[in-house]
């Protein structure tokens, strides 16, 4: 049986190192996190979505792991302490707050995820807690080889989600007859089930969840696909003519679209500005038809489906080496029934970019 990748050991060490940076930079001497996803990008340990988990990071000693139970049997922690988080197989619902009578109070300076940390978490800490949450996002921007290793088997189950697409949309299927066999074949690639499904399974509209509402004839279906493996999403999207034959127009869309993946491999690199790549975009797009486009040009991808980088003109955020992020140009209006969009994922390299989406672009 084949090995599913996992977060290695050693990146989850890298990671912990480059937290204790931060947590310097910051005057802080530990961090608790408790957000799953942010212990599992330090940890390693990704537990149930019922069940609750605590990583404590000193910045002179060792990552204490609190979990749920036992110790699970893949981690980077040091330590590890267990709690009951379920009472005779129920659910406790005061998981956290049990979970930090485990974390020993301290007068060190601490720093709390501010979004996910209640009372009882700024209670453990003698002095004020420093809000850690902009670090934490900041620093998984910069994917480690093992982050990439999990998007881009989930980059696989698009591969074959779209595979599938394009053996099954006929006039008459409906939307949500494809969400079926595409989610089916997904599980199958991953090896397990997903940890997300995403985004869009609509004909004849820009996007959307899928509906009983059979495809038409001459209406192109978009599927902007974002299942997530452990936890790590891939976020890509291709455009199906329903009949198979898509209209002249149809295709000199797509042309148009496609010159903006041209305007990415020439401009991205690290320290270019987003939103000057969204600029350059969207007039590329606009020679088609001016406001055809109207959303944002891409984000960047990971834990959660849009971190930064954010190609938007709402941001001014720059790219940074090992950013994996989405650009996805689209057109829409009537006569194209009713629009087009496709999405590439990339990763920043140190001189460029490397695209790490494969499948076809054809209507």
């Amino acid at each position: 049986m084949q090995e599913l990748p996992q977060l290695s050991i050693e990146s989850c060490r890298v990671r912990q190192q480059r937290l204790r940076q931060s947590l310097s930079d910051l005057r802080a001497d530990r961090a608790i996190l408790v957000a799953p996803e942010n212990v599992q990008w330090l940890t390693g340990f990704r537990p149930h979505p019922l069940l609750r988990a605590v990583a404590v990071l000193d910045v002179d000693d060792g990552c204490v792991l609190i979990a749920p139970g036992e110790e699970p049997p893949h981690h980077a922690a040091d330590e590890i302490r267990v709690f009951d988080a379920q009472w005779r197989c129920t659910l406790r619902q005061d998981q956290l707050s049990a979970a930090m009578q485990r974390v020993q109070k301290s007068n060190k300076r601490t720093a709390l995820e501010f979004s996910s940390c209640g009372e009882h978490f700024r209670q453990n800490s003698a002095s004020d807690p420093i809000d850690l949450d902009s670090t934490l996002w900041n620093l998984r921007r910069k994917k480690e080889p093992d982050e990439l290793g999990m998007m881009l088997h989930a980059i696989d189950c698009t591969d074959a989600m779209y595979q599938k697409a394009r053996e099954i949309i006929r006039p008459g299927i409906t939307e949500l007859e494809v969400f079926c066999q595409l989610q089916s074949v997904a599980v199958q690639t991953a090896g397990e089930p997903l940890t997300a499904l995403g985004n869009d399974y609509q004909s004849n509209s820009p996007g959307g969840p899928p509906r009983i509402r059979p495809a038409g004839a001459g209406e192109l279906m978009i599927l902007d696909l974002g299942p997530a493996y452990r936890g790590y999403h891939a976020d890509n999207c291709r455009t199906f003519a329903v009949n198979g034959r898509p209209t002249e127009e149809q295709l000199r869309a797509r042309d148009v679209i496609m010159t903006v993946f041209d305007l990415v491999k020439a401009f991205v690199q690290p320290g270019q500005s987003c939103q000057e790549l969204f600029v350059q975009a969207k007039a590329l797009l606009d020679e088609y038809e001016p406001d055809a486009f109207f959303h944002h040009l891409g984000h960047g991808v990971g834990l959660y489906p849009h971190e930064a980088p954010h190609l938007n003109p709402s941001w001014d955020d720059r790219f940074a080496e090992g950013d994996v992020f989405t650009v996805e140009p689209g057109l829409y209006n009537a006569s194209l029934r009713a629009g087009i969009r496709i999405e590439e994922n990339y990763v920043v390299t140190s001189s460029g970019v490397r695209q790490l989406t494969k499948t076809s672009t054809q209507l």
